[in-house]
């Protein structure tokens, strides 16, 4: 039994290092708003799912590309700072500013009195119009005619804000290609999207009808920090740009006729000419995230159970209250917590892709303690009290004895749980990590098709998770092997 046990530690060893060399780069490299407003460097905030505002050139450089980018290029170039972009969900944008991840948001954002309460705007660089976009077969004309039906409008959006008197049934989605999607299906009756972006959707899908509405409200602008210094500076040099013609030039630019021609098939996996490649770039980072969350999750697990199994009262309370909370919350609100309250309470910029890992790898370990303590508790008693009888030290029963026949009882609830962090990292695409799931996003967005890109994604996970469990097995019959 020596020579396997030797190859557990060896393993373990590995495991160890293995982790300290992918956490590495994921702790470095990014600075948070304020600080990067202290030097040279302007941090954007925005949503790349709204064309033409902002979107991911996915087909080309992968870069965010748009209207609102190009205006943020050209003003920090005048004011002497370089511009860096940080993508998320639209609903997550103030809070990245509240908490100063960003040092500003363009996001085709409309000015609210709602939202002055929490951010600075500077002066309007857009004036957009709500529109109406319902099935042709059963258009509607006014907001009049919503009233009792069901009505679809983007999460933390100003059309949310427009339809709050609307005696109507409200579905509130994070992104647009969901509203009209659901559109389409018929589970609302219609949605309220602003002009550009409604009109690029009736482009794509025939069966779609639009209304605009009157415009109203102060139109698009930037958002700042409460008493941030850039306001000022920002209107001076957008002020410039309207009187020089420079902003209308960026706004033709962007707003032209779009003569793609774009199918009308159910499914057409011909849009996805182009974007393979960036979808699997998602792969590197889904395994990344996923091999990272699995090993930390499993060292600190394994430390929970020793904790479990400890005589010292105060640490079996402590794994005790730790399971409790992390297996009683959802993963979600922990993820978001670690994301947005970490700059706030400690001064770091945690980045996306180190919150996911920590909060995968904290919550996998609540799990993995208990899992770990069966494996433990199911070996024979009795070779647990024959070490202490021939004078082996716990630290080495545990290592060489105990573990080693756990780990073979525990194996398949391991690969388990390695599976659901696998499928479960489509959650990070909250915070803008740009895993398989967030490119298959972008990717609607861009095409105004849903399924296409789904599907794919669908099918590069489940092949992912085919690789996982196939390896799995191969260690499983080595170790049988190894009795």
């Amino acid at each position: 039994m020596n020579q396997p046990n030797r190859r557990y530690i060896r393993i373990l060893a590995m495991l160890a290092c293995l982790l300290i060399l992918l956490f590495t780069p994921l702790t470095g490299g990014l600075e948070g708003g304020k600080a990067a407003a202290e030097g040279s460097t302007l941090i954007m905030g925005t949503s790349p799912d709204y064309p033409p505002y902002e979107d991911v050139d996915a087909k080309g450089s992968g870069e965010i590309i748009g209207l609102d980018i190009d205006i943020a290029k050209a003003i920090t170039e005048k004011l002497g700072y370089e511009l860096e972009i940080r993508s998320m969900d639209f609903n997550g944008l103030i809070a990245a500013l509240q908490t100063e991840r960003v040092d500003f948001v363009m996001s085709g954002m409309s000015v609210t009195e709602e939202r002055k309460q929490s951010v600075d705007f500077s002066d309007n660089y857009y004036q957009a119009r709500n529109t109406i976009v319902s099935s042709a077969d059963k258009p509607f004309k006014s907001m009049e005619e919503l009233q009792g039906k069901r009505v679809g409008v983007q999460l933390g959006s100003t059309q949310e804000q427009a339809v709050e008197g609307l005696d109507a049934t409200i579905t509130r989605l994070n992104k647009i290609p969901d509203l009209i999607q659901e559109l389409k299906s018929g589970r609302i009756d219609a949605a309220i999207v602003e002009d550009a972006v409604a009109a690029e959707y009736a482009g794509s899908n025939s069966g779609l009808a639009l209304e605009y509405l009157p415009a109203g409200g102060d139109g698009y602008a930037i958002a700042f920090p409460k008493g941030s210094e850039l306001t000022q500076a920002f209107n001076e040099q957008l002020a410039e740009m309207k009187a020089s013609g420079e902003l209308d030039a960026i706004i033709d630019k962007w707003f032209v006729d779009d003569d793609k021609t774009r199918s009308e098939a159910f499914l057409d996996f011909g849009i996805l000419k182009g974007y393979v490649p960036y979808m699997l770039e998602g792969v590197y980072v889904t395994l990344l995230f996923t091999i990272v969350s699995a090993l930390f999750g499993f060292i600190w697990g394994f430390i929970l159970t020793l904790f479990k199994i400890s005589k010292v009262t105060p640490l079996r309370w402590f794994a005790t209250a730790y399971t409790s909370v992390f297996r009683g919350t959802p993963l979600l609100l922990q993820l978001t917590l670690i994301y947005f309250a970490t700059p706030q309470l400690t001064g770091y910029d945690i980045s996306a892709l180190m919150s996911a890992g920590l909060a995968f790898g904290l919550n996998s370990a609540a799990y993995l303690s208990e899992t770990i303590r069966g494996g433990i508790l199911a070996v024979d008693r009795g070779q647990r009290e024959a070490a202490m009888a021939l004078g082996i030290p716990y630290k080495t029963t545990m290592i060489r004895i105990i573990m080693p026949q756990a780990l073979r009882t525990i194996l398949p609830a391991l690969v388990n749980e390695c599976v659901a962090l696998l499928k479960e990292s489509s959650l990070v695409s909250v915070i803008g990590v740009q895993d398989i799931m967030r490119r298959a996003n972008i990717i609607q967005a861009s095409e105004y098709r849903a399924f296409e890109a789904l599907i794919f994604a669908g099918v590069i996970y489940y092949v992912l998770v085919l690789i996982l469990t196939s390896l799995a097995k191969m260690l499983e019959r080595r170790l049988r092997r190894s009795d």
